[in-house]
C-alpha cells in the first residue's frame, strides 16, 4: 500500500487518526511487486503428506466422494466413475496413479473434478489443503533440480515459504499411459 493509498483510506475513513498515519508512514510498507500475469494460482491437496498442486483455471469443482462404479478391464488407477448431474465422469485414484499404497478414504478425501479441454475428469486426493498464489518466478522446472524426474508428469516445483508444491501436469498424469499402450499396440 503507498502512502496515497493509505492517505485516501483515512480520509474516508473515521477509524485513522493522525497519529496512525504517522506511524504507518514511519513504517517500511511492502507492496507485492507482482502482478495477475505474474502469479500462478493453484488448487493445492495431499497425497501421502506430500503437497501437490494443479492450476485453478482447469479446476471445476471439488467433491465429498458420492458412490464410485468401478468398470471393468480398465487400468488400476481407475477408481470407476461417477454420475455428476447426468455427467459420467472417469475418477483417477491419485494414490495408485504415483504408485503410492492404497490409502483409507475418510472424511477429508475429495475428489477434484477438472476439466481438460472438453473432458471432465476426476481426480481423487487425499485432501484438498488450500488455494495458494505463487509467483511464477517461485516455480523451478523439474529438469533443474532432479535428474531424471519426468517432466511429462510434474511441470514444476513451487516455493512457497518454507513449503515446497509439486506443480502436476494433469492431461498427461490421466493420458499418458493410454495413449502409450495405444501406440503399443498399433505399432
Amino acid at each position: 500500500m503507498d502512502i496515497n493509498r493509505l492517505m485516501n483510506k483515512q480520509k474516508g475513513s473515521k477509524g485513522y487518526t493522525n497519529h496512525d498515519l504517522e506511524l504507518e508512514k514511519n513504517e517500511t510498507i511492502e507492496e507485492e511487486p507482482y502482478t495477475d500475469n505474474d502469479i500462478l494460482q493453484l488448487v493445492s491437496f495431499l497425497i501421502d503428506d506430500v503437497e501437490y498442486g494443479v492450476d485453478i483455471l482447469v479446476v471445476h469443482e471439488i467433491l465429498k466422494i458420492p458412490d464410485i462404479t468401478r468398470l471393468p478391464n480398465t487400468p488400476n488407477f481407475i477408481k470407476g466413475v461417477i454420475n455428476l448431474r447426468g455427467n459420467v465422469i472417469p475418477v483417477v485414484d491419485a494414490r495408485r496413479r504415483f504408485g503410492f499404497p492404497d490409502g483409507k478414504i475418510d472424511d477429508l478425501t475429495r475428489i477434484i473434478v477438472l476439466q481438460n479441454e472438453e473432458k471432465k475428469i476426476g481426480l481423487m486426493v487425499d485432501n484438498v489443503y488450500q488455494v495458494v498464489r505463487i509467483p511464477k518466478v517461485n516455480v523451478d522446472t523439474p529438469s533443474e533440480l532432479i535428474e531424471g524426474v519426468s517432466e511429462e508428469f510434474i511441470s514444476g516445483i513451487g516455493r512457497l515459504k518454507d513449503r515446497l508444491i509439486i506443480i502436476l501436469n494433469i492431461a498427461n498424469i490421466i493420458f499418458l499411459e493410454e495413449e502409450m499402450s495405444r501406440m503399443d499396440s498399433a505399432g
